[in-house]
């Protein structure tokens, strides 16, 4: 093997992007971590000007031709950069002048590592929560059964019938809190998985949902066929999507919006890491209204049990929706602002060892 060569491996197996531009500014060499970035392979790009996929801003440019001029490398944090299928990313870029052969460009996408991070805390959260949802729950499931055995006992003996209103209450109350822990708890493990397709899954919540409303929010759907089926529990995950949509039902509903609306969209990803663990293929799903937004003061706490914006809410149905994505394997994230809430449910396609978690 060449010095050329071996170089040119190590390039190849580097995770951080790394491009090699000549005295025009053009593209020479890619590494696969750079065309996973730009979303494109250095065949494509090759003919592509500058401005179309790092940045198009004059001065910007002007500092990269001086710097190959000068010889001096230079770095920018913070910038702008646009993926072939139009997704803007904020990007770190090292500049470095190599005499003879043009600039060498090392990209470091920051969008990529807020996010893990982000959803490293997600998760870490989720998880302390449900452990102390776990410990209070069995907590008061013990005294309610000690309770309710109690007024059963007491209603045999009474001899008026006035006083068995008040043992009844008393029974009935400790069914109610008895329940409401029970969904607290949230499913303990997943039922029997099966091959799931994740559009049948959304139809079968689509009828549902429609039923409900009549006619009176609109339903789209934007579909990509390509996903394939992956194994699930279906049953859990038409819950988790029921329970959000029925969230951005009611928010619309209560909010009065003008021409409400739902929006379903399912694409596959490729290489993603959600948490620490990187996947090869992802289902992203993403459900948008065009309703108030959530309020920013719960934002943070939003997947927590009993964190509700509305009224009359439990504030259980995401906690329960984000434990059956986190068996799954999957997470879901969220960004809301007015007229535009949305959330990511992010579900691992590739066979898992371990479907018990």
């Amino acid at each position: 093997m060449t010095h050329s060569q071996s170089h040119k491996q190590i390039l190849d197996n580097l995770t951080g992007a790394v491009l090699l531009l000549d005295g025009q500014l053009c593209i020479q060499y890619m590494n696969p971590a750079a065309e996973m970035l730009l979303e494109a392979t250095v065949r494509r790009l090759k003919s592509r000007p500058i401005e179309d996929w790092l940045s198009s801003s004059e001065e910007e440019l002007a500092v990269l031709r001086q710097s190959l001029a000068s010889g001096h490398p230079y770095s920018k944090r913070e910038a702008r950069l646009v993926t072939q299928t139009g997704q803007e990313l904020t990007v770190d870029y090292s500049v470095n002048p190599i005499p003879d052969a043009g600039i060498l460009l090392e990209i470091q996408a920051r969008d990529r590592l807020i996010r893990i991070e982000r959803e490293e805390e997600l998760l870490t959260r989720h998880a302390s929560a449900r452990i102390l949802v776990r410990g209070l729950a069995h907590e008061i499931k013990n005294p309610l059964g000690g309770i309710r055995g109690a007024a059963q006992l007491l209603d045999r003996e009474l001899d008026r019938d006035e006083l068995h209103d008040y043992t009844r209450i008393i029974i009935d109350e400790a069914d109610r809190l008895r329940h409401l822990v029970d969904r607290l708890l949230g499913p303990h493990k997943l039922p029997t998985i099966e091959p799931v397709n994740i559009h049948a899954v959304l139809e079968h919540v689509c009828s549902l949902v429609t039923a409900e409303v009549g006619g009176r929010i609109k339903i789209v759907r934007d579909y990509d066929p390509s996903i394939p089926e992956f194994n699930g529990a279906r049953g859990q995950l038409i819950q988790a999507v029921l329970n959000i949509i029925r969230n951005a039902m009611q928010a619309l509903e209560e909010a009065e919006t003008s021409a409400p609306q739902i929006t379903l969209k399912t694409r596959a990803l490729r290489q993603i890491t959600l948490g620490a663990e990187r996947h090869r293929l992802v289902c992203n799903l993403e459900i948008t209204d065009n309703g108030p937004g959530i309020p920013e003061e719960i934002t943070d706490t939003l997947f927590y049990p009993m964190v509700s914006s509305r009224a009359q809410g439990s504030g259980l149905g995401l906690s329960i929706a984000q434990s059956i994505m986190n068996q799954h394997r999957g997470l879901i994230e969220f960004t809301s602002e007015p007229g535009c809430t949305r959330f990511n449910l992010f579900i691992p396609l590739e066979p898992s060892h371990d479907t018990s978690r």
